[in-house]
């Protein structure tokens, strides 16, 4: 049976790709700083993405790994974080590397954020104010730092980035099918349960290696 581990399974992301694996018959191991204040089903254990000795004692035994954790939830909760560490995502990236690859497991996914996609001509779309508000701006950029540092670590870990348009819609329903693209997106709208079909789907059959997608509608 294949077995993953999500790390962030208390946030809406790392919930719906527990349902997926479950769905699928996947045997998950759900991450969470704090169990008490989470109820997920399955094996729930506590754990910290920014200490690598943690990662590669919960991950070893798995065959893959998604990275579902933000600080925030929604923008809401993203506004009353208020200064958000720039360097955050940086060290996510560096332990999970280090950790999945001292265990030996070498498939990771890791959910993306729509506002480092670039528009026609290459811009970031989080340096556009009528996409991104300006308050959030700094989130994005360091969203974007750790999805930089993936892109250059030399590691034999093999991550994938799954990155969902602007309109995700948590309540949607699971249509099952999805369209992927690159850098510039392709479409507006996905649903988180497609989006955790696309994050399972590259963990029981891998199709796309060490680089990043889009994923919508």
């Amino acid at each position: 049976m294949t077995s993953i581990v999500i790390f962030g399974a208390g946030g809406r992301a790392g919930r719906a790709v527990s349902a997926e694996a479950e769905r699928r018959g996947l045997q998950v191991t759900s991450v969470v700083r704090d169990p008490a204040k989470h109820q997920l089903s399955g094996r729930v254990v506590r754990g910290d993405i920014l200490d690598a000795g943690s990662v590669a004692a919960l991950v070893t035994g798995h065959d893959a790994v998604v990275n579902a954790v933000s600080p925030a939830s929604d923008p809401e909760a993203l506004k009353a974080l208020g200064a958000l560490d720039g360097k955050f995502y940086i060290t996510a990236t560096d332990t999970l590397l280090d950790g999945l690859a001292a265990a030996g497991v070498l498939r990771l996914i890791v959910i993306g954020l729509f506002a480092n996609l670039v528009d026609g001509g290459g811009k970031p779309l989080y340096d556009d104010p009528s996409v991104l508000p300006a308050e959030f701006r700094d989130f994005a950029v360091a969203h974007t730092a750790g999805l930089d540092r993936l892109r250059a670590a030399g590691t034999a870990v093999d991550w994938l980035m799954v990155t969902p348009p602007a309109q995700f819609d948590p309540q949607g329903p699971r249509r099952g099918t999805y369209r992927t693209g690159g850098e510039t997106g392709g479409g507006v709208t996905l649903s988180y349960a497609d989006l955790a079909v696309a994050v399972i789907d590259e963990i029981e059959s891998p199709s796309h290696h060490r680089t990043r997608i889009s994923v919508f509608d």
